[in-house]
């Protein structure tokens, strides 16, 4: 396993954890911004009020913005397993991409490769259970689409960062009560609507059709996640 070189760009937008917190999320995001020198500029800039432990360029060039002990400003309003200072808690790493706003597209191999090896390097440091590797969109699914459904968890679950349902679970009929109950239990907010937690959880776990809708297969997979 590879260690990629972290280019220093520190940011004045941290502050201190907890005392006696844990660091136990890991939680991915893209930039949403046109290039990597203006998604800097802008976690870099203290009337923002932003920022976020790490930026992977598309070209797999790494930079480090906050110490993975200090806390960084990337979550925003945000919920996971009755947590809400989801900042509190996790190390934040956003992937340069212009996102669903400027021209979605694919993470180069670049990219991907530099981030599974970071995520191997802060998994090692830090005690991230699988299910805890989390999109920005599963933690507020009402404000946030990012990654989005052109990430490819499959590959980063094969490499052994995060978690993917068991495909072997035969659905019952959907049904909203029980998607509600098991998307609670994973961890999703219980007061956001439902339409916007199967559509995250779809971002994640059926990419192929992300429309808010429980059908079988999301149905399934809910049960595969949650079982």
């Amino acid at each position: 396993m590879s260690h990629p070189t972290v280019i220093d760009r520190p940011s004045p937008n941290t502050d201190d954890r907890p005392a006696n917190g844990t660091i136990d999320i890991l939680l991915l995001h893209y930039t949403g911004m046109q290039s990597a020198g203006a998604s800097l500029e802008r976690l870099c800039d203290p009337e923002a009020k932003v920022s976020a432990h790490y930026l992977i360029d598309e070209d797999g060039t790494v930079y480090g913005l906050v110490d993975e002990a200090r806390r960084a400003w990337h979550a925003g309003v945000s919920y996971w397993e009755g947590a809400t200072d989801i900042n509190a808690r996790s190390i934040g790493i956003e992937l340069q991409n212009p996102g669903h706003e400027f021209g979605y597209r694919p993470f180069p191999e670049a990219q991907m490769v530099s981030l599974m090896d970071l995520c191997h390097g802060i998994l090692t440091r830090h005690p991230i259970p699988p299910d805890r590797v989390l999109a920005h969109s599963d933690v507020a699914p009402q404000r946030k689409e990012d990654p989005g459904e052109l990430f490819n968890w499959k590959r980063l679950a094969e490499a052994g960062i995060g978690r993917l349902p068991n495909t072997a679970v035969t659905a019952a009929d959907p049904d909203d009560q029980e998607a509600r109950t098991r998307l609670t239990g994973i961890g999703y907010d219980p007061e956001a609507p439902l339409d916007a937690v199967i559509t995250a959880f779809q971002r994640h776990h059926r990419q192929t059709q992300v429309n808010g809708v429980i059908d079988a297969e999301t149905m399934s997979l809910i049960q595969g996640l949650s079982e």
